[in-house]
């Protein structure tokens, strides 16, 4: 057996929180000296927690006064480097990241410095909701497509780059994918297209005199999990309720399609949107008319939970309108 010393590590906790307000997504940071946004993190007490879980709950409660409700473990974060500084000997951080959804208006944030903020501040070439962002054809597919033809045989992956850039950014033949936002990331970032790629040291973006404002940068590597919470999330809208945790008991059919917009990052059809709500039986009347929408009054619904004991997969499988 060798007797060379193994690097200790430590187990963390990093959360993506969504929330809704005024039909837009949110995500909870707080932010470091450094200026950088990051999201919530938080030590693994084994002694104190049983579980990840109710570790993650325990500290969000105690240190932004937040009650969670939907909890899900995303990925174990452990790449070499990701919390390291120059010449660090301490102890490896390992982080596994979760996503959490909570109602940020039922909830007041006590921590220091922490707040909601909108996610695509962080990923603006995600908002198709009111036509394709200019970011994308003005600064990412030029500068992907010369990265692109920079390509040569050593560095040729599964598939070529400009396959990945056509794919991942719906060009040509290929349609829009809103569930490929790490996919995007990941490009951006080997590319050396965004700070994290600077600050971590990739040639690629060290070669670069300039990188592009691709959205606001994140600590360590919190963008990239906060990338793997929306993908996440978009695609559970599609065989998962729980767009429903983000909206509060009673709410308006056009207050259910902002939201489900709002994390889509996809304008929908009003009409077919209400059509596939009815036939998937997600929502019943309350009975109950509100008169808080500044215009007509409308309906409230609220979410019928009998769906889940009639079928495994209960979702809303939108389609846009592009």
């Amino acid at each position: 057996m060798s007797d060379k010393l193994l690097t200790p590590i430590e187990i963390g906790l990093t959360a993506a929180i969504v929330a809704i307000e005024a039909h837009e997504p949110l995500i909870l940071t707080a932010r470091g000296s450094d200026g950088l946004a990051g999201l919530p993190f938080g030590p693994f007490d084994a002694l104190t927690h049983r579980t990840f879980e109710i570790g993650l709950r325990a500290w969000v409660e105690e240190q932004a006064g937040l009650r969670l409700g939907y909890v899900e473990q995303l990925y174990t974060f452990g790449d070499r480097g990701r919390h390291a500084e120059a010449a660090d000997t301490g102890a490896h951080m390992v982080s596994i990241g979760y996503l959490a959804l909570t109602r940020a208006a039922d909830n007041g944030v006590r921590a220091a410095g922490a707040t909601f903020e909108p996610w695509y501040r962080f990923f603006p070439w995600e908002d198709w909701r009111e036509q394709r962002p200019e970011i994308i054809a003005r600064d990412i597919i030029p500068a992907l497509t010369q990265w692109a033809d920079e390509e040569t045989p050593e560095t040729i992956r599964a598939l070529p780059r400009k396959d990945r850039v056509r794919l991942n950014f719906g060009l040509e033949d290929a349609a829009w994918d809103e569930e490929r936002v790490l996919d995007r990331y990941e490009l951006l970032y080997e590319a050396g297209l965004i700070d994290e790629a600077r600050r971590d040291g990739r040639p690629a973006a060290l070669a670069r005199k300039a990188l592009p404002a691709l959205g606001l940068s994140m600590r360590f590597d919190h963008r990239r999990i906060l990338a793997t919470g929306i993908a996440r999330l978009r695609a559970k809208l599609k065989y998962r309720p729980v767009i429903f945790e983000l909206l509060p008991a009673e709410f308006t059919l056009t207050e259910l399609q902002h939201t489900v917009e709002a994390i889509s990052g996809r304008h929908l059809h009003k009409q077919n949107f209400r059509r596939l709500v009815e036939s998937e039986a997600l929502v019943e009347p309350t009975g109950v008319m509100s008169t808080q929408t500044g215009g007509r009054p409308a309906a409230l619904y609220r979410f019928r939970r009998e769906v889940l004991q009639e079928r495994p997969a209960p979702g809303l499988r939108v389609r846009s309108r592009r």
